[in-house]
């Protein structure tokens, strides 16, 4: 007993990307203001939600600010700590840093999934039922939907992590990737983990699938219910809803490749991890504001307004 605990290991090695400097360095810059654009393009989102009333108020605005809060909450996790690794020759991570790593995405991730299915619930009542939409989807509504969205994320990481943390690790530590993910740590537990694995499959990659359907058909009862009234409406609807659905389709693609082929032998895992927790948070923030004119008028009207204060004083 007294050898096991002596060779159990404390801290995991992180391959990254690469182990050729000069990509390194490259990489560390362009990471370097990828995360630093993820962070200003979703905070400016969830500040002009926050500030201005009229996207406050708004149940569509509401939940894109929640979804921005946690695109930020997920790429904060995994890339400072991927943008450092790129400086470091020893690229580790503490045994309890992996574990809070690995809790607080699946965490962020299963909450975000939620939240999807809530704007896209949103979405179908705005354009299927417009006399109803407020009342539907009063504020009640949306915090009992966003505080859901959390108690779904804490309940999937949860019936993971249970039995992750109580896994002995005794060698090797190496995972072949940017973060800490599930499946490639299991890998490294030195005690049979089959069925957990299944768990972890089932868990996070069937329901990831499952959602990804159920957003799909969501979507497609709008349009089909949108064209049976009218030829207009359904372009309408369709300028409406690109935005949702190339979001649904940035976060559940690699989550759904990662989760059904994650344990094959090619190293494709690192770039699926990267575009999840860099590109799609980077991304959202674009597709919604390049695309929405109110939200563009909004950060006009709040950049106006702190203009005229700073000239008052």
């Amino acid at each position: 007993m007294n050898m096991r605990n002596s060779s159990m290991i404390s801290e995991f090695v992180l391959l990254g990307l690469t182990n050729i400097w000069e990509l390194e360095l490259l990489f560390f810059f362009i990471f370097l203001l990828a995360y630093a654009a993820i962070m200003a393009g979703n905070l400016l989102i969830v500040v002009t939600v926050t500030f201005d009333s009229r996207l406050h108020s708004t149940p569509m605005y509401f939940l894109l600010g929640n979804l921005s809060f946690l695109d930020m909450s997920i790429s904060t996790i995994t890339t400072p700590k991927m943008v450092t690794d790129f400086l470091r020759e020893s690229k580790t991570i503490s045994l309890g840093g992996c574990m809070a790593q690995m809790f607080f995405l699946h965490f962020f991730g299963g909450s975000e999934m939620t939240l999807l299915i809530v704007m896209a619930v949103d979405r179908y009542v705005a354009i299927c039922k417009p006399l109803h939409y407020t009342a539907i989807m009063n504020r009640r509504v949306l915090l009992g939907s966003v505080l859901l969205s959390w108690t779904v994320g804490f309940v999937h990481t949860m019936s993971q992590m249970v039995f992750t943390i109580t896994l002995p690790f005794c060698g090797p530590n190496i995972v072949d990737n940017i973060f800490c993910d599930l499946p490639l740590v299991l890998k490294l537990a030195c005690t049979e983990t089959y069925v957990l694995q299944l768990l972890v499959i089932a868990d996070s990659g069937l329901l990831s699938f499952i959602c990804f359907i159920l957003l799909l058909i969501s979507y497609i009862v709008i349009l089909v219910t949108v064209r049976r009234r009218s030829s207009d409406g359904l372009s309408k609807a369709l300028s409406t809803l690109s935005a949702h659905i190339t979001v649904v389709t940035l976060f559940f693609g690699p989550c759904i490749f990662i989760y059904v082929w994650p344990f094959s032998r090619f190293s494709v895992d690192k770039f699926l991890s990267v575009f999840y927790s860099v590109i799609t948070p980077l991304l959202n923030p674009i597709i919604y504001t390049l695309r929405n004119q109110e939200m563009r008028a909004a950060m006009s009207r709040l950049r106006t307004q702190h203009v005229s204060s700073r000239q008052t004083f």
